[in-house]
């Protein structure tokens, strides 16, 4: 599915580029003495612009021989990420292929050549969390042929890349239209996650064509960052009760953050759901055994984790993948909307 793969260059084009000789340029490639920082520069900028791959790595690309398949993810944490996990390592394991992780928090500068931590040059493909990788790196790598699959995470617009997704707009929507049609909840709060990321775009949107379509206002004073994170979702809480904000609701953009939320409430004496509601998304392992059980929306993490794997071995050996659908999601109701309660 991926484009024609034009000339690979070699070592020698990237010194007549960079006006440097060839062991200079292998010097800067592989760190084995001291060049000056301008000259480096220059055959850093040189690889860039000819998308050169060392030659190891290029005999490597060429015979599938790794055998591993690389995972970019942000720094693990929270309980999203074990059944995603388990999903990736038994598919790569089904497979027959090693997995090589590499999780990071700044990626300022770290995917310039020479530094890539995970490519061409150690795995047969690469699977992408959410925004763990540039998408000038993430040009380059499909300019050569590499495969990659990306996780909750669009293909840019520019590069047909195959992504695994959740239906998290009419998941988001089934859940808030629970919340006005069963619960008769008006002032619902929405608890976003990080900035950028793609599923808080879908659960929000979802979010606000529920009340659209309910006749009821969208109010941005409703809205703060949660982060999908049960600390800061819990300090967002805290200042909308400071300030004296009005919420029956509380959807939070996953149960990472609808946990904070619970416990902020808790903290200051509200009940749940009786004086709030609370849900959340992804129906993580913890989320049945909280006091209210969540109410939320079921993602099959561990299936999405598995299809990535397929979609990249099948790139890798069939030279072709079939983009997949987003995953559907299901509502599952527990007590913490209200369902079940005694009034």
């Amino acid at each position: 599915m991926h484009g024609a793969v034009t000339k690979r260059a070699t070592i020698a084009d990237v010194a007549r580029r960079a006006g440097v000789s060839i062991a200079t340029v292998s010097r800067v490639v592989n760190g084995t003495s001291r060049v000056t920082e301008a000259t480096a520069s220059r055959v850093r900028a040189a690889i860039v612009e000819l998308h050169y791959v060392p030659r190891a790595a290029a005999r490597g690309l060429a015979s599938r021989r790794t055998h591993t398949i690389g995972l970019l993810l942000p720094e693990i944490s929270g309980h999203f990420f074990p059944p995603l996990l388990r999903g990736i390592e038994a598919g790569a394991r089904e497979n027959g292929y090693s997995l090589l992780i590499y999780s990071m928090q700044d990626r300022s500068g770290l995917f310039d050549p020479p530094y890539r931590p995970l490519g061409e040059h150690n795995t047969d493909g690469l699977l992408v969390f959410a925004d763990s990788l540039e998408e000038a790196e993430m040009a380059r790598l499909y300019r050569i042929g590499f495969p990659i699959v990306l996780l909750c995470r669009s293909a840019p617009n520019s590069l047909p890349i195959p992504s695994v997704t959740f239906e998290n707009r009419t998941g988001a929507r089934a859940l808030v239209d629970h919340l006005i049609e069963v619960h008769g909840c008006r002032r619902i709060a929405f608890l976003s996650g990080p900035p950028g990321h793609e599923d808080s775009y879908w659960r929000q949107a979802g979010y606000q064509e529920s009340l659209q379509a309910h006749g009821i206002p969208f109010d941005p004073a409703l809205v703060a960052a949660g982060g999908f994170d049960d600390e800061e979702a819990a300090a967002a809480v805290e200042n909308w009760l400071t300030a004296g904000i009005d919420m029956d609701a509380i959807f939070a953009g996953d149960d990472e953050a609808a946990m904070g939320a619970i416990a902020a409430l808790q903290r200051a004496g509200r009940r749940v759901p009786e004086d709030v509601a609370v849900v959340g998304f992804d129906d993580i392992f913890i989320s049945r055994y909280l006091s209210p059980p969540l109410t939320t929306v079921r993602a099959p993490i561990e299936q999405a984790g598995r299809i990535a794997v397929q979609q990249l071995v099948q790139w890798i050996q069939a030279g072709r993948v079939e983009h997949p659908l987003p995953l559907p999601t299901e509502l599952v109701i527990r007590r913490s909307c209200g369902c079940g309660m005694v009034r």
